[in-house]
């Protein structure tokens, strides 16, 4: 037996309980975790929003720990498939369905563990794979951020969009932000930002777009009434990436200015075995380090899941394990 945080039925809390350790199946190999990480999709899957829930189950996309002696970090994607472009359509993330990574040990096929990058510790090597791997697809394979873009990542403070943040800046653009969050917003600009404004106040993309003299890329998480507004600050060839919509849908969005300044709207989730293979790389050779909000007990796995939900964090929440 080992220690897990399991979700015992939808709508209810995770709880920290004793589960059945794995068993590795041919081709599997073990890892005993040493820390795992949150991701959104954790919680909108405690509260029954995500298709395939099954229980009792282990969540948890993120992970790292020991192969024997091999230190690893895990890659999530459970059947891409051989298309860059797209993953196949019963392509899944482990977590949900399959057994994730927030227990004491957890079987994978040997094929998805990576070395975990020698510059970083337990908890930041936790918090790199699936928000490192979604940030790289939308800025780079989507997103072709070049050196000298001016880049514009929305809802700064989550994961993903740190991320995005990080790798653009380590690409030479120039990174503008937005968020609800003052505080937030100084973070950054501590960090390393061009600019920032808060999207709460009235006229936030005409302070941005006067700033920046007009965006190349803009990578955003939200949709929403703000994501109407974005054409109107890109340059002339630009390309606008979503790869969320927690706000919603996009009212009052006109066609216009996409087709007059060749505005390219492009979605993006998750990434291939490549981009994470790729990813991983650039981590090392630019010596990025995730940025961890918060480290949890295993035990207090409810509280780190509150965090979440409240959206306070700036940065990964990651569980210690």
């Amino acid at each position: 037996m080992m220690k897990a945080i399991v979700l015992e039925e939808k709508g209810q809390p995770v709880v920290h309980r004793d589960f059945e350790s794995p068993v590795p199946a041919k081709g599997e190999t073990l890892v005993a975790l040493k820390a795992a990480a949150l991701n959104h999709r954790d919680v909108w899957i405690t509260k029954g929003m995500y298709p395939g829930i099954r229980t009792p189950g282990i969540l948890g996309s993120d992970g790292a720990g020991l192969a024997d002696s091999r230190e690893v970090i895990i890659n999530p994607n459970i059947g891409w498939g051989d298309k860059i472009a797209h993953q196949k359509p019963d392509y899944t993330i482990l977590g949900m369905p399959a057994f994730g990574t927030m227990a004491e040990q957890i079987s994978v096929p040997a094929d998805r563990l990576a070395d975990k990058p020698a510059h970083l510790n337990w908890a930041e090597a936790a918090a790199l794979p699936l928000g490192g791997l979604t940030a790289y697809r939308a800025v780079f394979t989507k997103g072709q951020c070049q050196p000298g873009d001016k880049v514009l990542i929305s809802g700064i403070g989550g994961g993903v969009a740190l991320f995005a943040f990080q790798f653009a800046l380590a690409a030479g653009a120039e990174v503008y932000v937005t968020s609800g969050s003052p505080e937030k917003l100084s973070h950054a600009l501590q960090m390393g930002a061009k600019g920032g404004a808060n999207y709460k106040e009235e006229d936030w993309d005409k302070t941005l777009g006067k700033a920046s003299g007009g965006f190349d890329l803009i990578v955003d998480s939200a949709g929403g009434a703000g994501f109407a507004r974005f054409p109107k600050i890109c340059n002339f060839g630009a390309r606008i990436v979503t790869y969320g919509g927690t706000q919603g849908k996009v009212p009052n969005f006109s066609p216009q200015l996409i087709f007059w300044k060749q505005i390219a709207i492009l979605g993006t989730s998750m990434g291939s075995d490549q981009e994470f293979h790729d990813m991983v790389g650039f981590v090392n050779q630019h010596k990025v380090y995730p940025v961890v909000d918060q480290i949890f007990p295993l035990a207090e796995a409810p509280q780190a899941f509150e965090r979440m939900d409240q959206g306070k964090q700036f940065g990964k929440i990651v569980l210690s394990i």
